[in-house]
């Protein structure tokens, strides 16, 4: 086939031919190209591995440069923190300087001066803070600090000088912090601070008195028995937080010794002003031998201070205690404080109290100790609430010893005064003129106040205390009425075994009569209708003393007039003949004119009855037994006697009206209080027997009828 070279295929085929000779060209170039790119690759790699052996290093440097800078971040926050503790520290110290200069100033009052002292304490307290913090920063601080250098010395990122300066200003540091802290907390102006606070706390306590007491002489007791605040509103609160800042600043003991030496001083300085001298006096050996007036008022005072003591001062006291020291160990400590402020005192009442019941047991004692022994009972409410909690066990404890002294010795007196008169050891024979014995007088005198309102419950109290001790809590104690009744009643039967052996002693055979009806008259009129015959009881004060004195009184008249009255019986003269009569009854008048001229005599000598209305009653009881005797017989006689020459019936009752010294205007007034009279002894003439027990109850009739009258 011919070619024809216009042929388009052969064109294409040439063109495609002319473009696989460039293409091959071109993939020879590249070829060539790509092997120089090889050998360059080449290069680079180990370029590249040259300069990342070189590089490694630098990586663990840079590493270790950012631990490092962790540590040192972490190190140098402490620090700063510690330097603003510092720089706040010197601040406060600045305060603490301006503010104790200007409290040095005497010239400021005193309510800005406790302003001041208030800010004092704040500036304290937080210069405490400040130091206590910087105490507690500073060793984080500086163990910190410490890492960063033992870091630098382990990774070796400093030279060796670098390090040994490092070193050696890190030991510094240590040392420099101990001595600055400690010299901060105790030798700086912190401590500086903390002992001016200790006077000012001092002074402010002494400035806190107590008032009104011992400043008015009878003035209401009352009103003195009212406890009061100690000091302002502002003082307290100063006294509170000087307390707290003390406390916190490891001052709690001084504290405590200057509160509690202070306060006590104070305490007793007021109770001085009440000049309680007596107190000196406490031993029983000692009060054994003071004069019982002085006693009397020694005692008085006692329970008048004692009171005022525990209602006043330490009320007050312990208010002052809980307020300025309340809030220190969860108010553990005031309670223990007060205590300690009042125990040296109480121990001073104590004292004297237990020296007086533990003194002689003397009768006149027994009210006193009554009425100490009431004030107690009257205060132990009081007491117990004042000296509450464990703190004031030791207290309380003293006080109920006290009381149980107090009851011992109270019951010791009773029983040992009813010995003592049953035992006659007032040593003094029976009264010559058989009048009523002084013991006697004592003793119901003694009686009736002790029977009095003032003091029978009180008596009773304490005898029932003792009846419970002895019978034991479980028994069951007769009421203190009965209690009371019983011992009175012991003591009265005592007397009355005295009366008897008194009675005894007389070698005349009428003074024992005027004795008994004089004593046992004395007895029941002075006992009835008081509060000692309310208590015995009209029927036993009747029974055992009214009934044995109308008894005394009946032989009494029968041993003294009966004999007198006996000489003008006419039975004998009935057996007599006219001619012989006239001398025997002239006998007789002159017999009856001469005893009673004997017995008058004796009456006004020898025979004594005080008593004015027993002394009427026995003159009008002698008048009905002897006038009408003597009238009867001289009108019977009157033929044989010239009656002008004797004595008138009306005489011998002026007589007798003489002899019991009664004048006729009282003699007159007694007639018409009297109701029943004596009969005549002309109208009885029964056996004796018969006839004494009818006179008996006409004198007792008569006298009940005055007695009413």
């Amino acid at each position: 086939m011919e070619l024809n070279e216009n042929d388009p295929t052969i064109a294409k085929l040439e063109s495609a031919c002319s473009n696989i000779k460039t293409l091959l060209q071109t993939s020879f170039t590249m070829e060539t190209s790509l092997g120089n790119m090889d050998r360059n690759f080449d290069a680079l790699k180990e370029t590249l591995t040259l300069a990342s052996r070189r590089v490694a290093p630098l990586q663990s440097l840079s590493i270790a440069t950012k631990a490092l800078d962790s540590r040192i971040n972490r190190a140098v926050s402490p620090a700063l923190t510690l330097l603003d503790s510092f720089k706040l520290s010197e601040s406060l110290q600045r305060n603490l300087l301006d503010l104790s200069s200007k409290l040095s100033n005497e010239n400021i009052s005193q309510k800005k001066r406790l302003k001041l002292l208030l800010k004092y304490v704040n500036c304290i307290e937080k210069l405490n803070g400040a130091i206590n913090l910087i105490g507690q920063d500073g060793e984080p601080a500086i163990q910190k600090l410490q890492e960063v250098v033992e870091f630098l010395s382990r990774t070796k990122a400093t030279d060796q000088y670098r390090m040994h300066r490092l070193r050696e200003t890190l030991i510094t540091l240590k040392a420099l912090y101990k001595t600055e802290v400690d010299a901060m907390k105790f030798d700086g102006l912190l401590d500086e601070a903390l002992l001016n606070l200790q006077d000012e706390y001092e002074h402010i306590l002494q400035q806190l008195s107590h008032r009104n007491i011992g400043e008015s002489e009878g003035g209401d007791g009352e009103e003195q028995m009212v406890a009061y605040e100690l000091g302002s509103e502002l003082e307290v609160e100063v006294l509170r937080r000087i307390s707290e800042t003390l406390a916190t600043n490891d001052c709690l003991d001084i504290c405590i010794d200057i509160f509690v030496k202070v306060r006590y001083k104070r305490a007793a300085k007021a109770l001085m002003r009440l000049n309680p001298d007596y107190l000196r006096t406490y031993a029983s050996q000692e009060i054994d031998k003071m004069e019982w007036e002085s006693l009397e008022t020694s005692i008085t005072l006692w329970i008048q201070h004692f009171e005022l003591a525990v209602k006043t001062v330490f009320v007050s006291e312990k208010n002052l205690c809980n307020q300025v020291l309340g809030n220190i160990m969860d108010g553990e400590i005031w309670p223990e404080c007060f205590v300690k402020i009042a125990d040296k005192i109480m121990a001073v009442f104590f004292r004297f109290g237990e020296g007086v019941a533990r003194s002689n047991k003397e009768p006149q004692k027994l009210f006193k100790l009554l009425d100490m022994f009431d004030s107690l009972e009257k205060l132990k409410i009081d007491f117990s609430q004042i000296f509450d909690g464990e703190a004031g066990v030791d207290i309380c404890s003293r006080f109920r010893e006290l009381e149980k002294l107090l009851v011992h010795a109270s019951t010791k007196v009773f029983w040992e005064f009813g010995l003592q008169i049953e035992g006659n050891q007032d040593g003094l024979p029976p009264p010559k003129d058989g009048s009523v014995p002084k013991l006697v007088r004592y003793a119901i005198n003694y009686l009736k106040y002790l029977a009095t309102d003032i003091y029978s419950a009180p008596m009773a109290k304490v005898l029932h205390t003792e009846h419970v001790w002895k019978a034991g809590i479980l028994s069951k104690p007769e009421s203190d009425e009965n209690l009371l009744k019983d011992a009175i009643s012991n003591v009265l039967e005592a007397l009355q075994r005295n009366v008897e052996s008194k009675r005894s002693r007389y070698k005349d055979k009428v003074l024992p009569f005027v004795f008994a009806m004089n004593t046992y008259w004395y007895i029941y009129m002075r006992t009835r209708n008081t509060e000692l015959g309310k208590i015995l009881g009209e029927s036993y004060m009747m029974k055992n003393y009214k009934v044995v004195a109308e008894e005394s009184a009946y032989l009494y008249q029968k041993q003294a007039w009966g004999g007198l009255v006996g000489l003008l019986e006419k039975d004998e003269l009935g057996r007599i003949n006219k001619e012989g009569i006239g001398g025997l009854v002239r006998g007789k008048i002159e017999a009856f004119m001469k005893g009673f001229d004997e017995i008058s005599q004796m009456h006004k000598s020898n025979y004594s009855i005080p008593d004015v209305d027993l002394r009427g009653q026995i003159k009008d009881a002698t008048v009905k037994l002897v006038v009408p005797a003597y009238t009867e017989f001289l009108d019977t006689y009157s033929s044989v006697l010239q009656v002008k020459l004797y004595l008138s019936p009306d005489s011998i009752e002026g007589l007798l009206n003489q002899v019991f010294g009664v004048s006729d205007r009282m003699s007159e007034r007694k007639m018409n209080f009297r109701r029943t009279e004596f009969k005549d002894r002309s109208e009885s003439r029964k056996s004796v027997s018969s006839e004494r027990n009818k006179e008996v109850r006409d004198f007792r009739r008569s006298k009940s009828n005055t007695n009413d009258a």
